[in-house]
């Protein structure tokens, strides 16, 4: 099915608008299910009010190569998130929260500047805290003339209740999948029930878009990418993960395979995370990619690092 025209896009919107700011008002936009009134300023596990709150909006050329294009990505980080990785390199906004409070209206214009500037997409990051005020602004801009895809960059902590509403509204999602297990989630991300909740998110994310489809120039235009980091000891549980993407979604399922450049933020006090990837831990992720027969997509080069004692992991 082709994606919706900007007039379509533009009427469901303002159909569902009420029930996005009703998820707001009682918070169920992530599986924290704060029930926080987001619209009175309350706030919950993101620490976050209801927005939208940016911390840049700029063209961008450093992610997968369908989402950068040969112009670039509309990337907009947003402030804020709904987990907290000991290991993220992106914490000064993430969790330290720099950025600065706009309206609605001046989101939408940052959107159309991007637009204007040649952006192939626009590419929310880290959404999900803000997605009934990215909802209203996303409104806003389409109705001013917004049309190019509109990119979900998320860690994949999404409440199915929300990713519902989007549907036929994002173009391309680009989730995590970053844990198969329980405990590592709750203790390394704060993030208790992530790995049911994201296989659930990635399953509704996928029965919306499918598989990545691409222009003639190789520029994503609709469809699922899926990102997973493999961690040191193997605390990501890759083996478990791309085990369900290729038994559950579809060996077609576009997947970025990535390695921890650096401990970032509190990685360092972490008796695991305190290390880069080893090789041997990176190769066998990407062997578990040709096991399981998924062959789309990408794996990031390897910088060859001092080997350790090895570590368990989940």
């Amino acid at each position: 099915m082709p994606p919706l025209t900007a007039s379509e896009k533009s009427s469901l919107m303002r159909e569902r608008l009420p029930e996005v700011r009703n998820l707001a008002r009682e918070c169920r936009l992530c599986p924290h299910d704060c029930r926080k009134d987001r619209l009175a300023g309350e706030t919950g596990v993101c620490n976050i009010p209801y927005g939208p709150v940016v911390s840049s909006a700029n063209l961008h050329r450093g992610e997968e190569p369908p989402i950068t294009g040969y112009r670039g990505s509309g990337t907009i980080f947003m402030t804020g998130c709904n987990l907290r990785c000991l290991y993220c390199q992106n914490f000064p906004i993430s969790q330290l929260r720099h950025g600065g409070a706009m309206s609605p209206e001046q989101l939408a214009v940052r959107m159309l500047d991007l637009q204007d500037r040649g952006a192939h997409n626009i590419n929310f990051v880290t959404p999900t805290p803000q997605a009934a005020a990215i909802f209203e602004s996303l409104l806003i801009a389409i109705e001013q003339g917004l049309e190019i895809p509109i990119v979900y960059n998320t860690s994949g902590f999404d409440s199915v209740e929300i990713l519902r509403l989007w549907d036929g509204i994002i173009d391309i999602y680009l989730p995590d999948i970053k844990y198969s297990c329980e405990e590592t989630a709750r203790k390394i991300s704060n993030a208790p029930g992530y790995p049911e909740a994201n296989r659930l998110a990635l399953k509704e994310m996928h029965r919306q878009t499918g598989a990545l489809e691409l222009d003639s120039d190789g520029v994503a235009i609709k469809g699922l990418i899926i990102r997973h980091l493999a961690l040191p000891g193997d605390l990501s549980g890759t083996e478990a993960s791309l085990r369900f993407i290729a038994e559950e979604l579809s060996r077609e399922t576009t997947i970025s395979l990535m390695s921890l450049n650096f401990p970032a933020h509190k990685a360092h006090k972490h008796p695991q995370l305190h290390r880069k990837l080893r090789k041997a831990e990176y190769d066998r992720a990407v062997g578990l990619l040709e096991r399981f027969g998924l062959e789309n997509g990408w794996i990031q080069p390897y910088e060859e690092v001092e080997d350790d004692p090895q570590e368990g992991g989940c």
